[in-house]
Protein backbone atom coordinates (compact mmCIF):
# COMPACT_ATOMS: atom_id res chain seq x y z
CA UNK A 1 0.00 0.00 0.00
CA UNK A 2 1.25 3.49 -0.82
CA UNK A 3 2.23 5.24 2.38
CA UNK A 4 1.25 8.61 0.96
CA UNK A 5 -1.80 7.40 -0.98
CA UNK A 6 -3.50 5.72 1.96
CA UNK A 7 -3.46 8.87 4.14
CA UNK A 8 -6.88 10.53 4.25
CA UNK A 9 -7.14 14.22 3.34
CA UNK A 10 -8.85 16.32 6.01
CA UNK A 11 -11.24 18.88 4.55
CA UNK A 12 -10.99 22.14 6.55
CA UNK A 13 -14.01 24.28 7.36
CA UNK A 14 -14.91 26.64 4.53
CA UNK A 15 -13.68 24.31 1.78
CA UNK A 16 -16.20 22.84 -0.66
CA UNK A 17 -15.21 19.83 -2.74
CA UNK A 18 -17.23 18.74 -5.75
CA UNK A 19 -16.40 15.48 -7.53
CA UNK A 20 -18.00 14.99 -10.95
CA UNK A 21 -18.01 12.06 -13.37
CA UNK A 22 -14.61 11.08 -14.74
CA UNK A 23 -12.87 12.34 -11.57
CA UNK A 24 -13.20 16.04 -12.40
CA UNK A 25 -12.47 17.60 -9.00
CA UNK A 26 -13.36 21.17 -8.04
CA UNK A 27 -12.04 22.57 -4.76
CA UNK A 28 -13.42 25.92 -3.60
CA UNK A 29 -12.14 27.79 -0.56
CA UNK A 30 -11.59 31.26 0.91
CA UNK A 31 -8.69 32.09 -1.48
CA UNK A 32 -10.29 30.86 -4.70
CA UNK A 33 -11.33 27.89 -6.80
CA UNK A 34 -9.23 25.15 -8.46
CA UNK A 35 -10.37 22.49 -10.93
CA UNK A 36 -8.39 19.47 -12.06
CA UNK A 37 -9.12 16.33 -14.07
CA UNK A 38 -7.64 13.36 -12.21
CA UNK A 39 -7.08 9.81 -13.41
CA UNK A 40 -10.40 8.00 -13.76
CA UNK A 41 -8.72 4.80 -12.52
CA UNK A 42 -8.54 6.06 -8.93
CA UNK A 43 -11.56 5.75 -6.64
CA UNK A 44 -12.05 8.99 -4.70
CA UNK A 45 -14.56 8.95 -1.83
CA UNK A 46 -15.71 11.76 0.44
CA UNK A 47 -17.02 10.80 3.86
CA UNK A 48 -17.34 12.59 7.22
CA UNK A 49 -15.03 15.50 6.44
CA UNK A 50 -12.30 13.44 4.77
CA UNK A 51 -11.29 12.38 1.28
CA UNK A 52 -9.86 8.93 0.68
CA UNK A 53 -8.22 7.61 -2.47
CA UNK A 54 -8.12 3.92 -3.37
CA UNK A 55 -6.55 2.16 -6.32
CA UNK A 56 -8.20 -0.72 -8.22
CA UNK A 57 -5.25 -3.15 -7.92
CA UNK A 58 -1.51 -3.36 -7.27
CA UNK A 59 -0.15 -2.82 -10.77
CA UNK A 60 2.91 -0.59 -10.84
CA UNK A 61 1.05 2.13 -12.77
CA UNK A 62 -1.73 2.30 -10.18
CA UNK A 63 0.74 2.35 -7.30
CA UNK A 64 2.40 5.42 -8.82
CA UNK A 65 -0.95 7.13 -9.53
CA UNK A 66 -2.20 6.45 -5.99
CA UNK A 67 0.29 8.68 -4.20
CA UNK A 68 0.29 11.27 -7.00
CA UNK A 69 -3.50 11.65 -6.95
CA UNK A 70 -3.56 12.10 -3.18
CA UNK A 71 -0.77 14.70 -3.30
CA UNK A 72 -2.43 16.66 -6.12
CA UNK A 73 -5.72 16.82 -4.19
CA UNK A 74 -3.95 17.81 -0.97
CA UNK A 75 -2.07 20.59 -2.81
CA UNK A 76 -5.40 21.91 -4.11
CA UNK A 77 -6.91 21.94 -0.59
CA UNK A 78 -3.85 23.69 0.90
CA UNK A 79 -3.80 26.15 -2.02
CA UNK A 80 -7.37 27.38 -1.56
CA UNK A 81 -6.92 27.71 2.22
CA UNK A 82 -3.33 29.00 2.69
CA UNK A 83 -1.91 29.57 -0.79
CA UNK A 84 1.68 29.07 -1.93
CA UNK A 85 4.63 31.37 -2.38
CA UNK A 86 8.20 31.18 -3.65
CA UNK A 87 10.82 33.79 -2.82
CA UNK A 88 13.65 34.72 -5.18
CA UNK A 89 16.71 36.93 -4.68
CA UNK A 90 18.67 38.84 -7.30
CA UNK A 91 22.44 39.16 -6.77
CA UNK A 92 24.78 41.20 -8.93
CA UNK A 93 25.78 44.80 -9.48
CA UNK A 94 23.10 46.61 -11.46
CA UNK A 95 20.73 43.62 -11.39
CA UNK A 96 17.25 44.63 -10.24
CA UNK A 97 13.54 44.01 -10.60
CA UNK A 98 10.59 46.38 -10.87
CA UNK A 99 6.84 45.85 -10.98
CA UNK A 100 4.55 47.81 -13.29
CA UNK A 101 0.91 46.71 -13.09
CA UNK A 102 0.94 42.97 -13.74
CA UNK A 103 4.33 43.06 -15.51
CA UNK A 104 7.64 42.20 -13.87
CA UNK A 105 10.62 43.98 -15.42
CA UNK A 106 14.02 42.38 -14.82
CA UNK A 107 17.33 44.13 -15.51
CA UNK A 108 19.87 41.30 -15.47
CA UNK A 109 22.91 42.55 -17.35
CA UNK A 110 21.58 41.96 -20.84
CA UNK A 111 21.35 44.74 -23.44
CA UNK A 112 17.60 44.94 -22.85
CA UNK A 113 15.23 44.65 -19.89
CA UNK A 114 13.20 41.43 -19.64
CA UNK A 115 9.44 41.96 -19.23
CA UNK A 116 7.43 39.04 -17.83
CA UNK A 117 3.64 39.30 -17.42
CA UNK A 118 2.10 37.49 -14.46
CA UNK A 119 0.16 34.34 -15.44
CA UNK A 120 -3.52 34.20 -14.55
CA UNK A 121 -3.99 33.63 -10.82
CA UNK A 122 -0.33 34.32 -9.97
CA UNK A 123 1.07 37.55 -8.54
CA UNK A 124 4.72 38.55 -8.36
CA UNK A 125 5.66 41.30 -5.91
CA UNK A 126 8.99 43.08 -5.58
CA UNK A 127 10.49 44.04 -2.18
CA UNK A 128 13.22 46.62 -2.58
CA UNK A 129 14.94 46.03 -5.91
CA UNK A 130 16.28 42.54 -5.34
CA UNK A 131 13.61 40.37 -3.70
CA UNK A 132 10.75 38.83 -5.67
CA UNK A 133 7.85 36.92 -4.13
CA UNK A 134 5.69 34.78 -6.43
CA UNK A 135 2.37 33.77 -4.84
CA UNK A 136 -0.90 32.12 -5.81
CA UNK A 137 -3.21 29.21 -5.03
CA UNK A 138 -1.94 26.72 -7.63
CA UNK A 139 1.33 25.17 -6.44
CA UNK A 140 2.30 24.02 -9.93
CA UNK A 141 1.84 27.46 -11.52
CA UNK A 142 3.65 29.27 -8.69
CA UNK A 143 6.64 26.93 -8.98
CA UNK A 144 6.70 27.18 -12.77
CA UNK A 145 6.58 30.99 -12.83
CA UNK A 146 9.35 31.19 -10.20
CA UNK A 147 11.43 28.75 -12.28
CA UNK A 148 10.84 30.85 -15.42
CA UNK A 149 12.06 33.98 -13.62
CA UNK A 150 15.14 32.15 -12.33
CA UNK A 151 15.88 30.75 -15.80
CA UNK A 152 16.37 34.29 -17.19
CA UNK A 153 19.75 34.46 -15.38
CA UNK A 154 20.55 31.43 -13.18
CA UNK A 155 23.22 32.00 -10.52
CA UNK A 156 26.76 31.37 -11.71
CA UNK A 157 29.31 29.59 -9.49
CA UNK A 158 32.20 32.09 -9.62
CA UNK A 159 30.69 35.32 -8.31
CA UNK A 160 27.18 34.09 -7.41
CA UNK A 161 25.49 36.63 -9.71
CA UNK A 162 22.02 35.88 -10.98
CA UNK A 163 18.52 35.02 -9.76
CA UNK A 164 18.28 32.34 -7.08
CA UNK A 165 15.68 30.93 -4.74
CA UNK A 166 15.87 32.36 -1.21
CA UNK A 167 16.80 28.99 0.32
CA UNK A 168 19.13 27.93 -2.50
CA UNK A 169 22.84 27.60 -1.77
CA UNK A 170 25.22 28.28 -4.63
CA UNK A 171 28.27 26.02 -4.77
CA UNK A 172 31.07 28.46 -5.34
CA UNK A 173 34.16 27.66 -7.37
CA UNK A 174 37.63 29.15 -7.03
CA UNK A 175 38.68 31.46 -9.86
CA UNK A 176 41.88 31.17 -11.85
CA UNK A 177 45.00 30.45 -9.83
CA UNK A 178 47.65 33.18 -10.09
CA UNK A 179 51.19 32.60 -11.43
CA UNK A 180 53.99 31.86 -9.04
Amino acid sequence: MSRIGKLPIAIPAGVKINLEDGNLLTVEGPKGKLTRKLSSDMNIAQENGQLTIERPNDLKRFKALHGLTRTLINNMVVGVTQGYEKKLEINGTGYRAAKDGNKLTLTLGYSHPIVMPDPEGITATVDGNTKITVSGIDKEKVGQHAANIRAKRPPEPYKGKGVKYETERIRRKAGKAGKK
